[in-house]
């Protein structure tokens, strides 16, 4: 038997979905900003001189940590997707907090070998995978309907703030502490803010029941082998793989990008912190768009712009605004991606195996971020310049943006009822 409403649909009023799900938002924006997918990926730039002081490590070495990190998540993901599903987000959510927070402060204690750094990697991000957007985004989808492409905007927005402050922060702690200290202090923000929050505002999803009925709803959607032989599927994985590595590739090296232009670093962190100045628009903005707007339409518009970022920054003599008008376009996008990956795959594919689902194509996504740190450190080793990595990075965003356009409009799902 089956019943068309939803726990959203039923609290039809985008105020009532707020009033009842706004700490499933506020825990998810504290566990996702603060933890695997920000933390690294917005630090790595800031700690990366002192590591090549300390150790003599060159630059890809130390960027090349990032894709270890995502090599791990191959497999931590599906493997959190299957846990959230059987032991539900909060569970997952609450212990991959505490043992990340443990995990990253440990670098902190970091020696001269590469193998450990590495391996350091390996178990942040093993340990950490629970934090990534796999599990909170599986609780605001279930809380949303209506207003789902914005509640899921404010919950990943988390990412943008750190990133806004991290690169400052870090900064200062290493001025204060050294950059072992730092590790440590940036460590345990996960386990005094976003932790506590979790423990005491996370839910799992609400059962609806139909009136007069006593089986629970289970929300409906398509089973995991309907969607990996579905093409939608395998055009968001290759297109978030894309989209990831050309955006993800830039922020690390941003610092470098600038600086050899001849910008004093002082000047420099001032202007890749707009990275996550600008994120935290992408994700509000990004969110209302999507709930106002087809989706993949949206996609294209935000996700092409940052081709312009890429041949500015690929140019020479580039001046203050300029560089500021580019990291803004970059950062905006990079707010964006995570909301519509979330969004989309609940719209085309259904929650009914939302986490395994996302974890699958986070898979997808984590490897272009990983890898694209590295390869444009890589590049850059090579060329002496990042003017290449720009260039195919401008000319791969515009074409799968464009690839978005072909997903077709949004799929219905009946909730499913299992009889005892």
């Amino acid at each position: 038997m089956r019943c068309e409403e939803t726990y959203a649909v039923q609290t039809n009023e985008p105020y009532h979905e707020f009033k009842r799900g706004w700490p499933i938002v506020l825990s998810s924006l504290l566990g996702i900003g603060l933890g695997l997918s920000p933390l690294p990926f917005y630090t790595m730039g800031v700690f990366a001189p002192h590591l090549t002081e300390a150790f003599g490590w060159p630059i890809d070495k130390i960027m090349f940590g990032l894709t270890v990190t995502t090599l791990m998540v191959l497999w931590a993901a599906p493997l959190t997707g299957l846990l959230a599903q059987k032991y539900g987000v909060r569970r997952v959510a609450i212990t991959s907090l505490a043992l990340f927070s443990f995990a990253f402060m440990s670098l902190g204690l970091m020696t001269g070998s590469l193998t450990h750094f590495y391996l350091t990697w390996a178990v942040i991000a093993i340990v950490g995978a629970g934090t990534l957007p796999i599990t909170f985004t599986r609780a605001v989808n279930g809380w949303f309907d209506s207003k789902r492409g914005f509640a899921l905007g404010l919950s990943l927005m988390g990412t943008g703030i750190f990133g806004f402050f991290s690169k400052g922060l870090t900064a200062t702690l290493i001025e204060a502490v050294g950059w072992r200290g730092a590790y440590v202090g940036l460590g345990l923000l996960p386990l005094v803010i976003a932790l506590p929050a979790a423990i005491l505002l996370l839910r799992e999803s609400p059962v609806a029941k139909a009136e007069g009925e006593a089986a629970p709803l289970h929300p409906g959607g398509l089973t995991v082998g309907q969607t990996l032989k579905d093409w939608r599927f395998w055009l968001m994985a290759v297109g978030f793989f894309m989209i990831s590595l050309a955006l993800g590739g830039i922020p690390p090296n941003l610092e470098k990008i600038l600086t050899d232009t001849g910008m004093p670093l002082s000047t420099v962190l001032g202007l890749t912190s707009l990275v996550g100045l600008s994120a935290i628009a992408g994700r509000v903005i990004g969110g209302w768009l999507v709930d106002a707007f087809w989706a993949p339409a949206v996609a294209f518009f935000i996700l092409a712009m940052p081709a312009i970022s890429c041949w500015l920054l690929a140019g020479a003599g580039i001046d203050g605004t300029t560089a500021a008008i580019s990291i803004l376009l970059v950062g905006f996008a990079l707010g964006v991606e995570y909301d519509l990956m979330a969004y989309l795959l609940g719209r085309y594919f259904g929650l009914k195996s939302y986490t395994i689902i996302y974890s699958i194509l986070y898979v997808f996504f984590s490897l272009g971020a990983g890898f694209g740190p590295w390869a444009f450190a890589l590049r850059y080793g090579i060329d002496q310049s990042y003017g290449p990595a720009l260039t195919f990075a401008a000319v791969a965003l515009v074409l799968v943006a464009a690839s978005f356009l072909l997903l077709g409009k949004y799929r219905e799902f009946a909730d499913e009822r299992t009889e005892p």
